[in-house]
């Protein structure tokens, strides 16, 4: 929600599943931003994107086998490709070079590092800079911050659009019947662990 012309966060001590029955069906973007690769996105956003939600994501995880059933049109895609996660470790990943090419990104740091966001605390978030340029950016969030900006304008876009939102999100759960439970478990039954139902008495 938006506060006073600001976004407003909150922060869900202790989710659990009485919490998420109330806060899966009011969302209206689910945001799976684990780097390809390195930190799989898990099935909760398949619970999202069955109450509505459109997804915005990495290539990863459950986010590629949502993407496959629902459309590349319905979901919002950024970053690095797993591949290109391995390739760009293996030439040796710079972070500092991402900073250097955009300044909006420069700026970013900078205010976190000039205490502008935490004024009573100024070294607040120094141990997230120091992990992001001096740890090396183990998870290459450096590489991905422009592309999820860019896919950030693109949400923002559609979301303008009531009706073209509306739109995608019922194409959204129409899609995701394909990860029915009772699919799921029919598979799982037949392909891994080899049985049969029984017939009715």
């Amino acid at each position: 929600p938006v506060v006073r012309k600001r976004l407003k966060l909150v922060f869900l001590p202790n989710y659990c599943i009485t919490q998420s029955e109330k806060v899966i069906p009011a969302t209206d973007l689910s945001q799976q931003i684990s780097t390809a690769g390195l930190e799989a996105s898990g099935t909760g956003n398949m619970k999202f994107g069955m109450n509505g939600a459109l997804t915005l994501g990495t290539l990863d995880g459950a986010n590629i086998e949502m993407r496959e059933q629902i459309g590349e049109d319905n979901f919002f895609i950024f970053g690095l490709t797993a591949e290109e996660v391995r390739q760009l470790r293996k030439q040796g990943y710079d972070p500092y070079h991402y900073v250097r090419q955009d300044p909006e990104l420069h700026d970013v740091l900078e205010s976190l590092n000039s205490g502008l966001f935490s004024p009573d605390q100024p070294d607040l978030f120094r141990p997230i800079l120091n992990a992001l340029l001096e740890g090396g950016d183990r998870f290459m969030l450096l590489a991905d911050y422009r592309s999820y900006v860019d896919a950030q304008d693109k949400v923002s876009q559609v979301y303008e659009n009531a009706s073209e939102w509306t739109r995608l999100s019922i194409l959204n759960v129409a899609a995701m019947g394909y990860f029915s439970s009772d699919r799921a478990i029919a598979e799982y039954a037949r392909d891994i662990w080899k049985t049969r139902p029984l017939n009715k008495v």
